[in-house]
């Protein structure tokens, strides 16, 4: 968009300067040829009138032989008058020699009034293609950077112009069917992770069973060698059982889904603010939700920018799902060599006694009830600050819940 304002400055300017220059070349040109007839016909005239018998009305007669030359006339020093002429003495008497003046011709004032509408034409040209075309085209370009590093949640805005509207619905479409399959990801997460913790579960009963089989073999319980070899026999199958077990569990966890990479930098907390408030401003006005932003000072922090701000979104979308609807504000302060980035909602419903828990994968709180989710949220939000060496903790001060973000200062 930057480099669309400067080319058409340039074109404008450009333009600007062929009319000037056009334009007084014209003009030049007109006044140079126009005056040099004037004065070569009024030399003309004089001679005609000096040679002849220099009666007035034969004086007066003589301009209709001279195209630039509208009227002859006596002169009356009383006379007041705004047209060009020239002052001559014929026969001891002046007359004024009224002649065309250059300047007044309407060739150039048609030339004049034309490039003016050719210019404003032009400026308001190129100002409609870039709010028509070239803007939407601009967040089309977030949109896919936004895409590109996993952001998902911010809506496409619908232009009214209506040009891009098959095409902005059509990115909308995708960036929703992305969000679904993240959710679908996800879910299928958590079913592998339930899976995980459920044949751990299983393991119990065999390994009770084999512990139970050697105690009684330790103390000599079997006489009989029957029952010590179905002992023995019971302890195989049960070692069998457990091995199939962790083999199951091998494969359900040979991938671990919040393998999150992070690459720590040094970034100015306004990039990682910035985007934030550019998401949130539109989304939370359409919801009727209050949203705010403190005032904050800016510095250099040491994070990865990308994952900083998908983990404040987790934590905002927290507040959109869990909150009253009402209000959420967003404020910076310090402590130490830290900047705390903190995420307020109203109308919080968890109980004190749950705030330790939320950031468990998993888990949902008594809150959750009826809002679907997949209890990851602020578990993945845990795991990013984390890597970036940073924490992030919450508190509830009824009926607020407060979501803190701990990052390192440079």
């Amino acid at each position: 968009m930057n480099k669309f304002r400067k080319i058409a400055l340039l074109v404008l300017v450009l333009e600007l300067a062929i009319f000037v220059c056009s334009y007084f070349y014209i003009k030049e040109q007109s006044t140079t040829g126009t005056n040099g007839m004037v004065r070569v016909e009024i030399k003309r005239a004089l001679d005609e009138a000096r040679k002849g018998s220099g009666t007035e009305k034969e004086i007066l007669g003589i301009a209709k032989n001279y195209p630039h030359i509208i009227s002859i006339r006596p002169y009356d020093e009383n006379q007041v008058d705004n047209r060009a002429y020239q002052v001559e003495e014929i026969g001891g008497r002046l007359y004024r020699f009224y002649y065309i003046d250059s300047a007044s011709q309407p060739g150039q004032k048609g030339l004049l009034f034309t490039f003016i509408a050719v210019f404003i034409v032009t400026g308001g040209l190129l100002l409609y293609v870039a709010r028509t075309i070239l803007r939407p085209f601009e967040n089309i370009t977030q949109l896919t950077g936004e895409l590109a590093k996993g952001n998902l949640s911010q809506p496409l805005k619908q232009e009214k112009s209506g040009y891009l509207k098959q095409f902005l619905w059509s990115m909308d479409m995708l960036r929703e069917q992305l969000e679904d399959n993240k959710r679908r990801e996800m879910e299928f997460a958590k079913e592998k992770k339930s899976l995980v913790l459920s044949l751990a579960h299983d393991i119990k009963t065999p390994l009770a069973a084999i512990d139970l089989y050697t105690k009684a073999l330790e103390d000599n319980l079997y006489t009989d060698e029957d029952k010590k070899t179905a002992a023995l026999h019971g302890i195989q199958k049960n070692k069998e059982d457990i091995r199939e077990y962790v083999n199951r569990i091998v494969e359900a966890s040979r991938e671990d889904f919040l393998n999150q990479e992070v690459h720590m930098q040094e970034v100015y907390l306004s990039d990682v603010i910035a985007p934030i408030k550019r998401y949130y401003q539109d989304k939370l006005s359409l919801l009727n939700i209050s949203f705010s932003i403190e005032p904050y000072q800016n510095c250099l922090i040491r994070c990865d920018e990308d994952r900083l701000v998908e983990a404040i979104q987790n934590g905002m979308e927290n507040a959109i799902k869990y909150g009253d609807g009402k209000k959420i504000s967003l404020a910076v302060s310090e402590e130490e060599d830290c900047k705390l980035i903190s995420i307020t909602n109203t109308g919080c419903r968890l109980k004190e006694t749950e705030v330790d828990n939320v950031f468990d994968s998993f888990y949902r709180g008594s809150n959750a009830t009826g809002i679907p989710g997949s209890g990851l949220g602020l578990y993945i939000c845990r795991d990013l600050l984390h890597k970036m060496d940073g924490e992030v903790f919450a508190r509830v001060t009824p009926p607020l819940f407060h979501l803190t973000f701990v990052v390192r200062k440079i």
